[in-house]
């Protein structure tokens, strides 16, 4: 383990283009040969922010957003090239979320986190910290759990990683 550890350091191991790295995983950044950064709370609130912008582009109660756009544009006008645009690069948003979430979770994790989220918000209701009192606050109160789900998903190999110090590795088919 000593001999394979200097291997890898001194860069003198280079897997073959036919193995994969489910055999073997080097933690260093290539580009700077350090390890990588540990991950932080701030690590998962920009992945927090980034879930709820997109979470709240794509729908929001108040009117003003992507589902509320096209919708006026079919019903006035027409959809144009713009309406089409903005609505793939959605799309590929919610693509890397919901793979990122769905492959790291899997759907007991993700149903564990839903539970956990939603319990977590009914017990704030209940204690009185949030207000659920309309269909409107019920919404927005919907869509964060989503947006923390969401970034849950994508952070939880990192999250795994610093709870137990085991890495997360995708298998490959060779």
């Amino acid at each position: 383990m000593i001999f394979l550890t200097k291997l890898v350091v001194n860069k003198a191991w280079a897997p073959s283009p036919k193995k994969s790295f489910k055999h073997f995983i080097d933690m260093s950044d290539s580009s700077s040969g350090k390890p990588h950064k540990s991950f932080s709370v701030f690590d998962f609130l920009w992945r927090v922010i980034a879930a709820i912008v997109l979470v709240l582009l794509t729908f929001n109660p108040s009117g003003y957003s992507y589902f509320h756009w096209f919708k006026e544009a079919l019903s006035g006008e027409g959809a144009h090239a713009l309406h089409y645009f903005l609505g793939v690069i959605l799309l590929a948003g919610w693509a890397i979320f919901v793979v990122a979430t769905s492959r790291s979770l899997g759907t007991l994790g993700s149903l564990l986190s839903a539970a956990v989220i939603g319990t977590g918000i009914w017990l704030l209701a209940d204690i009185g910290i949030v207000q659920a009192g309309s269909a409107t606050a019920v919404t927005w109160l919907s869509l964060v759990a989503l947006a923390i789900l969401l970034a849950v998903g994508l952070s939880w190999a990192h999250i795994w990683r610093r709870l137990s110090g085991q890495l997360e590795v995708d298998e490959v088919d060779d």
